[in-house]
């Protein structure tokens, strides 16, 4: 199953009752392993949980911890970045090179690394006080 594959079927299970905005994400890590997440909204949170944090939490409960490649994509008329939290996430997994792929249900992509969604990407060399 393809990365996009993976993210379009996932979609399909987002709870969106709020917004009715579904979001699919599927991530690809160094074992090859491909993980899926989907948004999530409740009555207190209404804006929900990220598919992106989704897919990095069922990733990380199985043990892994290195992202190689994502896929995102929900119905807007252009492709839709992840949250300012999820680009964060991503970061902390995956290196700067990694590709994320933004598409859209119409079949619109597009494709940018890791460093280009969040460049000055917050890190652990920054608590480095030696």
């Amino acid at each position: 199953m393809t990365l996009k594959d993976a993210a379009r079927d996932v979609r399909k299970n987002a709870h969106a009752p709020y917004s009715n905005f579904k979001v699919g994400a599927a991530i690809r890590t160094a074992s090859g392993t491909v993980y899926q997440g989907c948004n999530v909204e409740n009555v207190a949170y209404p804006e929900g949980t990220c598919a992106e944090a989704g897919a990095i939490a069922a990733m990380c409960a199985a043990g892994e911890r290195e992202i190689a490649e994502v896929y995102v994509i929900a119905e807007c008329p252009a492709p839709v970045p992840p949250c300012g939290g999820c680009r964060q996430k991503i970061a902390e997994f995956a290196a700067g090179d990694v590709v994320v792929t933004l598409a859209t249900t119409d079949g619109i992509e597009k494709s940018m690394t890791v460093a280009d969604l969040l460049p000055g990407a917050f890190d652990a060399s920054f608590m480095d006080n030696s």
